[in-house]
């Protein structure tokens, strides 16, 4: 007797789990709807099975913060540090351009005006050395975007302050772009 409860009572509790659930309508994506006149209407598809929806996280909005200040509160940095930081950072960029242009003349060595030479296997497997050409190519397009990239910031940055209150500023003239 309290078997034949037990599963009499497990099968409603089941039955009732599978009864709970309206028929679900796929609209597009991420659109369902368990209402049939809207599923008519756009044209949606019955999902066999159940669905699960779990809620998302809330956006939590950015805490107020404090005012600008403006005028010499707002300045931090003293002058004089702030130029010694942007000769840092224009020194940094030098450099790195330095390392870009001597980097492109050994790819443009390695290229050799898209004739390298053959190197191992390249010569019994001509699609690896068109492999090698092709990257080597893309490397000299990159490299040339970075030397360009650097030529930018360079000019955003400010010019290095003069030695001397009498000496003339340097002016750097950018090569030709054309030149590869």
């Amino acid at each position: 007797m309290k078997y034949a409860l037990l599963t009499s009572l497990l099968v409603l509790t089941g039955a009732s789990g599978t009864l709970a659930q309206d028929r679900v309508y796929r609209c597009g994506n991420n659109e369902y709807t368990n209402d049939q006149t809207v599923a008519k209407t756009r044209n949606c598809k019955q999902i066999e099975g159940n669905v699960s929806v779990i809620a998302g996280t809330a956006v939590r909005s950015p805490a107020p913060s404090a005012p600008v200040a403006t005028g010499s509160a707002a300045q931090k940095v003293d002058v004089n540090d702030q130029r010694a930081r942007d000769s840092d950072a224009r020194g940094v960029l030098e450099a790195e351009l330095k390392r870009a242009e001597a980097r492109r003349a050994e790819l443009l060595a390695e290229y050799k005006d898209g004739k390298p030479d053959h190197q191992g296997i390249e010569s019994r497997n001509h699609q690896k050395y068109l492999d090698r050409v092709a990257e080597l190519k893309a490397a000299i397009a990159r490299n040339e975007s970075d030397i360009a990239g650097i030529r930018r910031e360079l000019g955003r940055s400010p010019a290095p302050a003069p030695a001397s209150a009498g000496a003339a500023p340097v002016a750097t003239a950018a090569p030709a772009s054309g030149a590869k």
